[in-house]
């Protein structure tokens, strides 16, 4: 769903990538010193005016004009007490100038209605973007307190808006004349968007109504707080604590390294500690020797917030689950996914549907395909036992290792973490100009985040493009992409650069040692600058429907067709070299890699299926009654048939994408990323055709689809580009689920 302006102001994007060195200046990688000038200087304009009062609020950066590079955060002065007066001024500010919007006597227009606010908000804007972003990426106790404390504020505010009668009598009165009004393309949208947010906010309910959804709203509020802090708690708080290193068998060096380093900071020096973050978690199930062992930690992975503890979500996500029936029937809707659906490119859950269940039968037979070729290994080995879900990744590296001659440690170090971000921006570089000079005197909120100054080959700036690799406490886990300020055209004409950050989980550098990726893991740097080129490529006018500003089963789809490239011999030879000789990969493990790169994909879209599946499933409940969590899951996964070896991507206990958001987040939406991917290898075929770095299909892809954001609708922006409908066939094709031949 579209917010309204104010709305999108407060809600956090979710998404992610990137890093680099200067060993590539091939790539369009290039340092500047920090005595080196700026070649671009400005102001924040999403920051409001300077305040008179700004003295007496102690000298709240909140309330000052940025005079830092580029407009940057000043993040060194923003203190955890800032933003407590921030959100309060803002939010006040805010509450006035759509109050103006709502009595103003002039008849309403486009420009004093749907523009005006459109641009409103700009001090609750410039607060929002910081402090959502650090809540996700660096947060602590006290962050968490005010975040308590604003949500259901924020909640309260955005209900304050969609439900004002006079600014929604204003806006209907200029939707009812929009044919007359001559407007651009992209007003038009933004124009019936804002109306459709109304009507979906509730506009048209009596006073009755409107009460009871604005109570719905704020206990959602609070309760996808809850379910995201019990998540972050359950995974910082979980860990397993080797002190015999007979236990450490068959674990690469590396991990045996960082495990050292991670018992050392949680004061258990001279033991290993491993935890349920993913850069401990996965290589651990891969690798460990110890069947008992990886059942453990399968098992700690698996239960977070399914412990019957403080940090308990199985109620919480009933409740959620139930009181969004109840919202969408509040609003007219059967069930939650319609509500959600409307506003997708898939329009409704019978569409979805069909798409899972294409997928669903041939994904899961691959996986028991693949589920028999491991336990032939386990009985050559002359064991006697039948495969777990907490053996099977231990297993599929065997069987890759013995069927492909692939072993995953060999080919991390062809992968740094600093090369691999060589082939991103080469990539980068060659299919839409952008060069990248990494900065070291721009403002930062961790001393892990590195900044680059993006230009094009004119030295015309782009953007800012922030990255945050490490795996810490204080960062939720997963990849995402997200904005301290969006590129949008302000009322002055002015064209506003976007400022863009990826974080990411990687293990952190032991010693000497870079950080090096699996295929995995680098997949997800190139992914992950797919939305990251999306945010920094943008060029549209209103903040609303810039950027990644899609719906959600299309945003995914520029990040994942990124992902192809990385593959490619042209781009892995300019970047994957081996770490210590500098040795370029060989064509053999390249090979390798290719032919392996389909393995094990029935586990893969089975247990992503398995997620998509269970997110439908608590979003087409009518809500007439609160759900036993576990029962539930139990009862789906057993319809479906998922066999015992696999679990779901996500558990509903710790399933942030559908229950971390107050908004919603990705709630009868997972299925996104496959639905997405149609897109992608549709579009991936055009290059495929063309050339993978022909000029002219670069050129149509960044027009229609980077750089026009929300501006028009998504699937005739996609034809535009492509010529025609996405096939769904290269789809399947890509995931090794039919051959080639089959879809003809």
């Amino acid at each position: 769903m579209k917010k309204l302006t104010i709305g999108a102001a407060i809600v956090s994007a979710v998404l992610a990538v990137g890093c680099g060195d200067d060993s590539a200046k091939d790539a369009g990688v290039a340092e500047t010193k920090p005595a080196q000038t700026d070649q671009a200087q400005m102001n924040n304009n999403d920051g409001a005016k300077d305040s008179k009062d700004s003295a007496s609020t102690g000298g709240n950066p909140f309330f000052e004009q940025w005079d830092t590079p580029f407009g940057m955060p000043p993040f060194d002065k923003i203190k955890d007490e800032h933003y407590g007066p921030a959100f309060e001024k803002a939010i006040a500010e805010a509450r006035a100038e759509m109050d103006a919007i709502a009595n103003n006597p002039e008849a309403p227009t486009f420009e004093n209605t749907i523009e005006a606010m459109e641009y409103s908000g700009k001090l609750l804007t410039k607060v929002s973007s910081v402090f959502f972003n650090l809540t996700s990426a660096n947060t602590n106790p006290k962050l968490q307190e005010i975040q308590k404390d604003v949500g259901p504020k924020l909640s309260a505010f955005r209900d304050d808006i969609s439900l004002n009668p006079k600014l929604f009598e204003r806006v209907e009165a200029v939707y009812q004349q929009r044919n007359e009004l001559g407007l651009r393309e992209d007003q038009m949208r933004l124009l019936e968007d804002n109306y459709k947010s109304f009507v979906r906010g509730g506009a048209k309910l009596n006073e009755e109504q409107k009460q009871q959804l604005r109570d719905f709203n704020k206990e959602m509020t609070e309760l996808a707080l809850a379910f995201s802090e019990n998540v972050l708690a359950e995974t910082n708080n979980w860990e397993m604590v080797i002190d015999n290193e007979e236990d450490l068998a068959g674990l690469p060096q590396g991990l045996i390294d960082a495990a050292a380093d991670t018992a050392k900071k949680r004061g258990h020096e001279g033991k290993w500690v491993f935890t349920t973050h993913r850069p401990s978690k996965t290589p651990f199930l891969m690798y460990s020797e110890k069947p008992e062992l990886r059942a453990k930690m399968y098992h700690g992975y698996t239960h977070r917030g399914d412990n019957d503890n403080a940090n308990d979500n199985k109620e919480i996500a009933a409740k959620l689950a139930k009181l969004r029936a109840k919202k969408a029937q509040l609003l007219g809707y059967n069930t939650h996914a319609d509500f959600v659906l409307e506003e997708r490119t898939a329009k409704n859950a019978e569409n979805v549907y069909e798409l899972l269940n294409q997928v669903w039968p041939a994904a899961l037979e691959q996986a028991k395909a693949e589920r028999a070729l491991m336990q032939e290994q386990i009985e050559k080995e002359g064991k006697d036992f039948k495969l777990k879900a907490s053996d099977w990744r231990y297993y599929a590296a065997k069987v890759r290792n013995e069927k492909y001659a692939l072993d995953e440690e060999a080919v991390k170090p062809y992968f740094s973490l600093e090369s691999t971000l060589q082939g991103v921006f080469y990539t980068a570089n060659r299919l839409f100009g952008m060069n990248f000079k990494e900065r070291f005197d721009l403002p930062k909120y961790h001393d892990d985040v590195r900044t680059f100054e993006v230009t094009d080959n004119d030295g015309e700036l782009i953007g800012i493009f922030l990255t945050d690799h490490y795996v810490r406490d204080g960062k939720r886990g997963g990849a995402w992409m997200n904005s301290y300020r969006k590129q949008f055209v302000t009322e002055d004409g002015e064209f506003v650069k976007p400022i863009i950050v990826n974080v990411l989980n990687y293990p952190r550098p032991v010693g000497d040692e870079p950080t090096l990726l699996t295929f995995d893991q680098a997949s997800t740097l190139f992914h992950e600058f797919g939305h990251a080129a999306h945010g920094l490529l943008s060029d549209g006018v209103y903040p609303s429907q810039t950027g990644t500003s899609v719906p959600r089963d299309f945003v995914e789809f520029p990040s994942q067709v990124l992902e192809n490239w990385m593959l490619e011999p042209e781009v892995l030879a300019q970047f994957a070299k081996h770490y210590k000789t500098g040795e370029v990969i060989p064509q053999e493990l390249i090979d390798k890699i290719q032919a392996a790169s389909k393995f094990n994909q029935g586990f893969a879209t089975t247990e992503y299926m398995a997620a998509a599946l269970l997110d439908m499933a608590w979003h087409t409940l009518d809500g007439k009654e609160l759900k036993d969590a576990n029962a539930f899951e139990k009862a789906t996964l057993d319809k479906l048939g998922l066999i015992p070896e696999i679990a779901p991507r996500y558990r509903t206990t710790y399933f942030n994408h559908i229950f971390s958001s107050a908004s919603g987040g990705y709630s009868a939406g997972y299925y996104s990323y496959i639905w997405s991917e149609i897109f992608a290898a549709d579009a991936y075929q055009a290059f495929r055709e063309n050339g993978i770095f022909d000029k002219e299909t670069a050129k149509k892809y960044k027009k229609y689809i980077l750089s026009s954001g929300g501006t028009q609708d998504p699937i005739e922006l996609y034809k535009k580009f492509r010529g025609k409908e996405a096939d769904p066939k290269y789809l399947m094709i890509s995931r090794g689920l039919i051959e080639a031949d089959e879809s003809k």
